[in-house]
């Protein structure tokens, strides 16, 4: 990211903060990631929200159709930490309820540094690799961080629904529809598996 760039983002963030923008109009879920490298892993938390009637907000203050909408930037720790940390002071103010932060590496330190400057706002750790789990869970005790497996990014985007279903009772029901999905599929899958005997059912999912 060019120097000049990086400091229009900055400020663009600083002035979003400044709006008021009513929350309808505001991305609820941000989604940061160390690295464009990163988004292979990361995927699965857009698939989720998605999945959930969320859509992808690419301008400020003009939300896609929904009432509920995410945002993804390539927030590094360690090669861009003055945004990074613009990012994380003023994602409250630009309407973000929750962050799912994911870094690859043994030093992925993006979602624990977004979960300290952000506090009290929830932030969910996402190790892109294996080698990068005990960087995104060591937090000390007072600095909490909610965290996935590695790679288990769809997983944080639920958990980051579930913890905005509280307040949003249409969230709560396509959560549940979800899980009811979930449940219509493996009763579906038994039932296929034993009609069918193991080698036609296999046959089939190859297909």
């Amino acid at each position: 990211m060019k120097n000049q760039n990086l400091s229009e983002l900055k400020s663009q963030l600083s002035n979003e903060a400044d709006l008021e923008v009513s929350p309808e109009r505001t991305p609820d879920i941000g989604i940061i990631m160390g690295s464009d490298s990163d988004l292979s892993a990361m995927k699965g938390a857009h698939k989720a929200l998605d999945t959930l009637g969320f859509g992808e907000q690419v301008s400020f203050g003009h939300p896609p159709d929904g009432r509920f909408s995410y945002e993804t930037y390539v927030v590094s720790a360690h090669r861009t930490p003055s945004l990074m940390y613009r990012y994380a002071k003023t994602a409250a103010d630009r309407g973000i309820e929750v962050i799912i932060a994911g870094a690859g590496g043994k030093s992925a330190d993006l979602p624990n540094m977004t979960a300290s400057l952000a506090y009290p706002l929830p932030v969910i750790g996402v190790p892109v690799q294996e080698k990068s789990v005990d960087s995104v869970i060591g937090m000390p005790t007072g600095a909490p961080i909610v965290a996935v497996d590695a790679g288990k990014s769809f997983n944080a985007a639920l958990s980051a629904v579930q913890i905005l279903a509280r307040g949003y009772p249409e969230l709560s029901e396509a959560l549940q529809s979800y899980q009811d999905s979930l449940v219509s599929d493996v009763a579906e899958t038994a039932v296929d598996l034993h009609d069918f005997g193991v080698d036609e059912f296999m046959q089939m999912t190859d297909e």
